[in-house]
């Protein structure tokens, strides 16, 4: 009881920095439960002064509330399946800057982490020159014996860990709290969700994982000519420190600066595409925060990515399914699109092929009657989330993150050229993976790993046959002696079912109550 009143009052107060900045109000009262009608009525009324009807102001709020909500925010313009277009539109414009911490602080921090004196780490250590909610970047020094080299150097920021499991435990909360609640929180996997995003904020503290993440992101591009990953000084890396080469060259969120070069701008936009797309169907490991301030151009042209602390994953399935889905759409071939999406499992087959083939058709044919500078892969992707609920489509993590980053990407790219074509600059890509995947060498490699599959499951055989006597035989006594349920065990489930809707309606209104205490306090 404790922790429930616990958490609900620091969620409380998070839902009153949201409901000041108007976040609430354009809640349809409608689509929520009764029970939850009059607090969201009460919720409303807080709205600060000065916030325009139908304005949404999340971002504002979640940087407000602290770098978790940044984070989370950050997290959920991945989702739009979740939060819908126009919430991540808003959340999109979220900056993670803090101001740097003291350059001793930092200092502290790499001694305490390396064990080493910082003159013996590095020959010179600069302030810093990006700051962030988890970490801060310094640029610095090193000799070796290929002599000397500068390098970017991001140190985690003391405590933020202890911050985001206080906070990360609220979400986890309020995400199991709508989903016993609400059969859409379900559909959605809401505490999915928060369990993505703590892993994924686990994995950001751990510049070790990050490292390794950009290691393997490199040896997959090392042929690539025009596209660079940084090097990792591992003797320079641990868990709150991590050590890479310094990127010489221009960011692309100086577009005069990038202007200034010289260099083809239309060529580069064609390479942000092409990049992602080879990296996401290719290799199955992809960048998946490639905005503007984490991509540069150097001197001769070549793309140049850094911060590697969140990246996509596909499986060999997933990167053939994707092929195949955009090169349909490329094709206009919508019942291969259909076929596909049942052939992944992402539509259940209570619904009829040719249905779903009709409503893709009705995503493709608009965006296909479009000029060639209109039509946009992004928003096919984003209209085919919409179609989701309508075939009961299971979220699919890895693929809502692939559709955010393509929605990034896709925007980087038009601003380096506005009347870019989509689908003539991903066809190469998109072709060459089908004849991979989809031609001779493709069908021999899946055909060697089908028999290898096959030679596995053939030595697991007699185990198999053994769980399967078993669960046969557990079968065979439950249908002949039933499976026994006490009087004591109904009477225990009608009373804790019934104390569990008192609990929701109570937990609804110890949150508003909490909101209105705050707002007097405020007011």
């Amino acid at each position: 009881m404790i922790g429930f009143i616990y958490h609900s009052l620091r969620l409380a107060r998070a839902g009153f920095v949201l409901a000041r900045e108007g976040v609430f109000s354009n809640v349809d009262a409608t689509l929520v439960p009764p029970a939850a009608q009059v607090p969201l009525a009460l919720i409303k009324l807080l709205k600060r002064r000065g916030v325009k009807p139908g304005s949404n102001r999340i971002g504002v709020a979640m940087t407000r509330l602290g770098p978790t909500y940044i984070k989370l925010g950050q997290f959920l313009a991945t989702r739009p399946d979740v939060v819908g277009p126009q919430v991540v539109r808003d959340l999109e414009s979220l900056q993670d800057r803090v101001p740097a911490l003291p350059r001793e602080t930092a200092i502290a921090t790499i001694e305490a982490s390396l064990g080493k004196p910082l003159d013996e780490i590095f020959v010179t250590f600069g302030e810093s020159v990006a700051a962030a909610s988890v970490a801060q970047v310094h640029r610095a020094r090193v000799r070796d014996a290929d002599g000397e080299r500068d390098v970017a150097v991001k140190v985690l920021r003391p405590g933020i860990e202890r911050r985001f499991r206080r906070d990360l435990a609220d979400l986890f909360f309020a995400a199991r709290f709508a989903e016993r609640w609400f059969s859409e929180a379900r559909r959605l996997r809401m505490v999915e969700v928060v369990d993505t995003l703590a892993r994924s904020v686990r994995m950001e503290m751990d510049f070790r994982l990050e490292a390794s993440a950009a290691s393997e992101f490199a040896e997959n591009t090392a042929k690539d000519v025009d596209f660079l990953v940084p090097g990792i000084d591992w003797d320079r890396t641990s868990k709150d420190v991590l050590t890479l080469d310094w990127v010489n060259g221009t960011p692309l969120s100086d577009m005069a600066a990038v202007e200034a070069t010289g260099i083809d701008k239309r060529a580069l936009g064609r390479n942000v595409i092409q990049s992602f797309l080879r990296h996401a169907m290719r290799d199955g490991l992809f960048h998946a925060d490639m905005h503007q301030g984490n991509l540069f151009v150097d001197a001769s042209g070549r793309l140049c990515a850094v911060d590697f602390g969140i990246m996509g994953r596909l499986g060999p399935k997933e990167r053939r399914f994707l092929a195949e889905i955009l090169f349909g759409f490329i094709r206009r071939d919508y019942r291969r699109v259909a076929e596909v999406h049942f052939e992944a499992g992402y539509v259940p087959k209570i619904h009829n092929v040719e249905d779903f083939a009709q409503a893709i058709r009705a995503i493709g044919e608009p965006i296909h009657a479009r000029k060639a500078d209109e039509i946009s892969m992004a928003k096919l992707l984003t209209l085919l989330f919409e179609i989701t609920a309508i075939f009961d489509m299971r979220t699919r993590t890895e693929l809502v993150l692939l559709q955010k980053t393509m929605v990034v990407v896709e925007g980087v790219a038009r601003k380096l050229d506005p009347r870019l074509d989509m689908w003539s600059t991903a066809e190469p890509v998109v072709r060459t993976m089908i004849e991979e995947k989809l031609g001779p060498v493709g069908i021999l490699s899946d055909a060697g790993q089908s028999l290898g599959h096959l030679a596995r499951l053939a030595l697991d055989l007699p185990n198999i046959l053994q769980r399967a006597e078993r669960v046969a035989e557990k079968i065979e006594t439950a249908v002949n002696e039933g499976l026994p349920l006490s009087r004591g065990s109904v009477e225990d489930i009608g009373k804790a079912e019934a104390r569990g809707h008192l609990m929701g309606d109570i937990a609804l209104w110890v949150i508003a109550l909490a909101l209105i205490t705050l707002a007097i306090r405020a007011f």
